[in-house]
């Protein structure tokens, strides 16, 4: 990586500047020092987040599209929502992002149409480059598991529903007025 790229505000930041993006791809492997996934564990929530690191492709597609691709892999350990043990799982996955300069910088358009069977708009290529570090980062986000459990883990009984106790709720009192007619 040596001097290729900038450094940034974010946790777990690799940019790669403007002036990098000639007409061959960059190719950027990126690792998370033992400080940065200090702060990405704390901004995740995560238990522990023993590696981070992503193979990343970044070149320049068709219509002036700048695309990235990238590869990444983390071992990371989440707290049961039960039981609060650790449970520690490796995750990886793949993402593709594209970029478009803008041509009248400062210029909003007032309407936007959103296609949702259409593939994704490209973003606005950020003039301080591309940060390869926080596009991972918020990938591992999204791959989380938002309710971890451990194998076997079950709620205490005097935190279950009792049966007959789903009734109980607004909607039952009317049901009870309604079976009445």
């Amino acid at each position: 990586m040596g001097g290729s790229t900038a450094k940034a505000a974010s946790e777990f930041s690799r940019i790669v500047t403007l002036d990098r993006l000639g007409d061959r791809k960059v190719i950027e492997r990126i690792e998370a020092t033992v400080a940065e996934r200090a702060l990405v564990m704390g901004r995740l929530g995560l238990l522990s987040l023993d590696g981070l690191t992503a193979d990343c492709r970044i070149g320049h597609g068709l219509s002036g599209l700048v695309t990235v691709e990238c590869e990444w892999v983390a071992d990371l350990s989440q707290a049961c929502v039960v039981t609060l043990a650790p449970i520690c799982q490796s995750l990886s996955g793949e993402f593709q992002v594209s970029y478009q300069a803008l041509e009248g910088e400062g210029v909003v358009e007032n309407e936007v149409l959103v296609d949702p069977e259409a593939d994704d708009p490209p973003e606005p290529l950020p003039r301080e480059g591309i940060d390869l570090g926080e596009l991972v980062v918020q990938e591992l986000a999204v791959s989380l598991d938002p309710y971890p459990r451990s194998e076997g883990a079950e709620l205490p009984g005097r935190y279950r529903q009792s049966e007959g106790e789903g009734e109980t709720n607004p909607f039952a009192a009317l049901k009870v007025l309604k079976s009445k007619q």
